[in-house]
């Protein structure tokens, strides 16, 4: 496989420092864009100590909302990818954490829809994002829609030629709907309105690792209710979504990403069998 360049916005994630790592272990050349550049390792890995490999990634800070701190490091880029979407939005957080009305927090949070940003394809190159809640607060329809939409913009832009959307099987009994409508008009947006762009969109259940004992329990809770989805003939999928998928650790999903990336026939939405084939591949190279 032809050696990359790879521009991670949420390199420095629980996911997005994954897909930077197997990038890494290609010889490709990583940049990850965050707030806050390289990661808090204790909170992604087993170790508060960097790992060998990161000091082969190029960390920088920059602003997701603004793509004028980041554009010019798209140029040249293979392929970028958006791995920055929230699972819990600031007001249901504050019910978790007491820090809010169980009925204010659950109201808003359950609202039907809530601002995002401006439209972002009417945006001039580098324009800022604006977000349209009055306080400011980081949205599904910002984070999860309108970032990627003018990630990929701005990919575009900069003549790069495939973006990969970080996306979700489905939404989940306790979460807000726009969890999930948002990231599925993020790719229709962007698979209609870019079609330049080789989009993939990556759709996995639910991830755990050792890193994050926590994940364990949850993604067991999972894969028990995936296969009495698969029992049933799928007929649970619409009501559990994500709950009732098959969960996979995180290694598997980004090294599907990587994969997909260096392998051009591979474009649109990647489920879960599809994510696994992919891992299976990049696998079976590296034992030759």
């Amino acid at each position: 496989m032809a050696k990359k360049t790879i521009v991670v916005c949420g390199g420095n994630g629980f996911l997005g420092s994954r897909i930077c790592k197997v990038a890494v272990g290609r010889g490709w050349d990583v940049t990850s864009i965050s707030r806050s550049g390289e990661p808090t390792w204790s909170a992604v890995t087993s170790s508060p100590t960097a790992p060998a490999w990161s000091t082969s990634v190029s960390w920088q800070k920059a602003d997701l909302l603004k793509p004028a701190t980041y554009k010019n490091m798209l140029k040249d880029a293979d392929a970028v990818v958006h791995s920055m979407g929230i699972l819990l939005e600031a007001d249901y957080k504050g019910v978790l954490t007491g820090k809010e009305s169980i009925f204010a927090g659950l109201s808003r949070a359950f609202s039907a829809t809530k601002g995002g940003s401006q439209n972002p394809l009417e945006r001039k190159e580098g324009e800022s994002l604006e977000p349209q809640e009055k306080d400011g607060q980081l949205t599904y329809e910002l984070m999860n829609r309108d970032s990627a939409i003018t990630l990929a913009q701005e990919a575009s832009f900069q003549k790069v030629p495939s973006f990969v959307y970080i996306s979700a099987a489905g939404g989940a009994p306790v979460l807000p709907t726009r969890y999930i409508t948002t990231k599925r008009e993020a790719e229709s947006t962007i698979a209609s309105a870019l079609p330049q762009l080789r989009s993939i969109f990556i759709r996995p259940g639910m991830l755990y690792d050792s890193c994050r004992p926590v994940t364990y329990g949850m993604a067991l809770a999972c894969g028990a209710g995936s296969m009495v989805n698969s029992v049933v003939g799928g007929r649970l999928t619409w009501l559990g979504g994500a709950a009732v998928e098959k969960p996979l650790k995180a290694d598997v999903v980004a090294e599907a990403v990587v994969e997909a990336i260096g392998d051009d026939g591979v474009k649109g939405v990647v489920g879960t069998s599809n994510i696994e084939a992919l891992a299976n591949k990049a696998w079976r190279r590296g034992m030759l």
